[in-house]
């Protein structure tokens, strides 16, 4: 079974300037609720191998590992446990000359994808929009 989670959202400024943000993990703090503790545990930047920890509210730390990454346009990191595995998209792409679109993208799967989205979609799909307007903010006060 797979379970997605996805918000979209226009931003008043150039996909490398939303990109500088969403990929400065480290920062994630700074400007979204939903993440309490973000790092990088391989050395800086993003890069397929590269891991990191995330503390957030109400859900157990996490370790992410980036798969793919494509500078300035998207990234893609995954973390598994027993029965669910979930994979994160963060995208940007521009939409004219100063605006773009982001998109945050939460898929599960596995056993356990369909009970967590019963106990937990709500606290998801609040989070994956809390991160999306969040970026939007960070991004357009710069």
């Amino acid at each position: 079974m797979k379970v997605e989670y996805e918000q979209t959202i226009e931003i008043a400024a150039q996909a490398d300037r939303v990109w500088d943000v969403m990929s400065d993990v480290e920062r994630w703090p700074e400007w979204t609720a939903s993440v309490r503790s973000a790092q990088l545990l391989d050395g800086g930047g993003l890069w397929p191998g590269q891991r990191a920890r995330l503390r957030q509210p109400r859900v157990p730390v996490a370790i992410w590992t980036v798969e793919r990454v494509d500078h300035g346009q998207s990234f893609v990191w995954r973390s598994d446990t027993t029965g669910l595995s979930s994979l994160g998209e963060h995208t940007v792409e521009p939409k004219g000359a100063d605006s773009s679109q982001a998109v945050v993208r939460l898929t599960h799967s596995g056993a356990l994808a369909g009970p967590a989205r019963l106990i937990f979609g709500g606290l998801i799909r609040r989070y994956v929009r809390l991160e999306a307007e969040g970026l939007k903010r960070a991004v357009e006060a710069k």
